[in-house]
């Protein structure tokens, strides 16, 4: 629920996130759809290929981007973005190339927390709890 919840929040403050997996399930679009996340790409062995029609989709460019990756087919993503980050379970050649890595494992508030830093770094951590103060 947490790394859920932070998506919404992050969507909210007006950053638009994606999915870009290797693996394929229904489940994911499902989940998708739950949290507001508009751009998926699954079934992608080479990311490249996603990432460069989210580009273009978007307008936006890699340095602009954050990516959360974990094992060596996320390399290529993760040496083009602005914001690299690995969980602490993530293959040895992905942290060393990560800008963060995450205090959290994967699955278990993670996302969270790079969402809560971002709204942090962009100022809009308090816009987004403030409807949770009402």
């Amino acid at each position: 629920m947490l790394d859920g919840l932070g998506i919404q929040m992050l969507n909210r403050t007006g950053v638009r996130t994606a999915i870009i997996s290797a693996r394929r399930s229904p489940i994911v679009d499902r989940r998708a759809a739950d949290l507001g996340i508009t751009h998926v790409f699954q079934g992608q062995h080479d990311k490249r290929i996603a990432f460069a029609e989210l580009l273009e989709k978007t307008g936006v460019t890699a340095e602009a981007c954050g990516y959360i990756g974990d094992d060596v087919i996320d390399l290529p993503l993760l040496t083009r973005v602005g914001f690299a980050v690995t969980v602490p379970s993530g293959h040895p050649e992905v942290q060393h190339r990560a800008h963060y890595v995450t205090k959290n494992p994967g699955g278990r508030g993670a996302v969270r927390e790079v969402c809560d830093m971002v709204m942090r770094a962009q100022g809009t951590y308090d816009q987004a709890l403030a409807p949770y103060f009402g």
